[in-house]
């Protein structure tokens, strides 16, 4: 029989190790195809790539017509908001829109079955900058024009944002996925 009582004391017996500790923190690995070898300034996007979904779609700088921002009329290309922050930048949300097609084709088709944690690399004309899903919001239409605000944000810091529509009830879309992804340092 054992004895299972151990005696510890308030004061070490020898120096702390210099060796690591392990951890039972759940660790996400990045693919190899989204990590990035040296931090990048920022820069106008030229191509976003969502690994999960299989999405690798160029990317056109766009502005906002009529109260909202229209992404390519090309299904496969997405448009970034050229007024907003650009991807990396230290501040601001760099959003990111493409078209979800309702019987497919679409570069966001499938952009709310992302989950937290995911990655998104983003290339631009400097490198790539790498991002983790850190949420995935459907918004109603009108309840999203009542969170542009936040979800458009200049004011917070460095951010990604990808939005397409959702909900498509056999004649319009109801609502619209938003994905808020932040840098991986």
């Amino acid at each position: 029989m054992s004895n299972s009582t151990r005696k510890t004391s308030a004061k070490p017996t020898k120096p702390p190790s210099k060796q690591p500790t392990t951890s039972t923190t759940k660790k996400t690995t990045v693919p190899p195809e989204i990590r990035s070898t040296a931090p990048v300034r920022p820069g106008n996007p030229v191509k976003v790539s969502v690994p999960t979904l299989g999405v690798s779609a160029r990317v056109l700088g766009i502005r906002v017509r009529d109260g909202a921002l229209i992404p390519p009329s090309n299904p496969r290309l997405v448009g970034w908001w050229s007024d907003g922050a650009q991807p990396g930048a230290a501040e601001g949300s760099a959003v990111i829109t493409g078209h979800t097609v309702h019987d497919g084709g679409g570069a966001f088709d499938d952009l709310d079955q992302l989950a937290a944690g995911d990655p998104v690399k983003v290339t631009t004309g400097r490198g790539a900058i790498n991002y983790r899903v850190s949420s995935v919001t459907i918004y109603r239409k009108k309840a999203l024009a009542t969170a542009a605000t936040k979800v458009f944000s200049q004011s917070v810091p460095g951010r990604l944002v990808l939005i397409t529509c959702d909900d498509w009830d056999g004649t319009a879309y109801l609502s619209n996925a938003v994905v808020i992804a932040t840098p991986i340092d």
